[in-house]
């Protein structure tokens, strides 16, 4: 596998078994950004092979990003070697545009030029749901698809109470039907979590448990104990839900474990266990 992914990861950053569900949490000033793009970044290339020799039978990814647009993640992935652009174009890979159209009001007019593109402009679940799963059928019957969902949350703090935890639940297991595997990211913090004095935080504590519950397993991002460190971002932890998740026919074991993790300026990650 290409040395961008961290050999520490290579595990659970492979494509996922059927019907599989995982979770990645971030913290405010942990995010799960670099995760998102070397999961892209190992499932589009497929180790050695580049999309360009790909074929329509190859795993193809939907990712819906709610708190980034399409450049953040293109300009993120060039610099792993990956061309988002050129994997839509081979459908191999579609982007569903959750932010500008629902919270950029300067850009919700404007039209939508790329392949493989779609933008919400309807904050309605039922809309959403439509446009996620036309993105779906758009790549074809062929090979599997891996959606990945970027801050599905963002809903619920933009709701104004309308939505519920138990309409974003709805929502995300109705698309699970539709895929192979499911990926999605979720905030942690403990403001949102802990107290539940709000209907805001009682919604997110709810669903993030109801997510988390369900996950095969769970990646979460936080920042040292200790407070900051030069030479460390923060610590990533693998909980597992079943211990033998089944994909290719082969039983494959996710270890849990507790690792320590380095983002540097030129976007590289640095993934070691303790006392390295």
């Amino acid at each position: 596998m290409s040395s961008k992914i961290p050999p520490l990861l290579e595990s659970y950053l492979a494509l996922p078994p059927e019907a599989s569900l995982i979770l990645l949490t971030s913290v405010l000033g942990a995010s799960t950004n670099w995760l998102v793009l070397r999961f892209l970044h190992s499932t589009l290339l497929n180790g050695d092979a580049s999309i360009v020799d790909g074929s329509e039978d190859d795993t193809k990814i939907v990712l819906v990003s709610f708190m980034r647009d399409f450049a953040f993640w293109k300009e993120n992935a060039k610099r792993l070697g990956l061309d988002l652009e050129k994997a839509a174009a081979k459908r191999r890979f579609a982007f569903v545009d959750g932010l500008s159209g629902l919270f950029l009001p300067k850009q919700q007019k404007q039209p939508v030029k790329r392949p493989g593109e779609k933008r919400l402009v309807d904050p309605g679940l039922a809309s959403i749901s439509g446009e996620i799963s036309n993105a779906i059928k758009d790549l074809g019957e062929a090979g599997e698809v891996v959606l990945v969902v970027d801050q599905l949350d963002l809903l619920l703090a933009t709701a104004g109470g309308q939505v519920g935890a138990v309409d974003i639940t709805d929502l995300l297991t109705g698309l699970r039907e539709e895929v192979h595997s499911v990926v999605v990211t979720l905030s942690a913090d403990y403001p949102l979590v802990s107290t539940q004095q709000t209907l805001l935080e009682t919604n997110h504590a709810a669903f993030l448990l109801n997510v988390a519950h369900q996950a095969d397993f769970t990646m979460s991002l936080r920042l040292l104990d200790s407070g900051t460190a030069r030479d460390v971002s923060g610590v990533i932890r693998v909980t597992t839900g079943d211990q033998e998740m089944h994909g290719s026919g082969l039983a494959r074991k996710i270890e849990e474990r507790e690792l320590l993790y380095f983002v540097g300026g030129d976007g590289g990650v640095r993934v070691f266990e303790r006392g390295q």
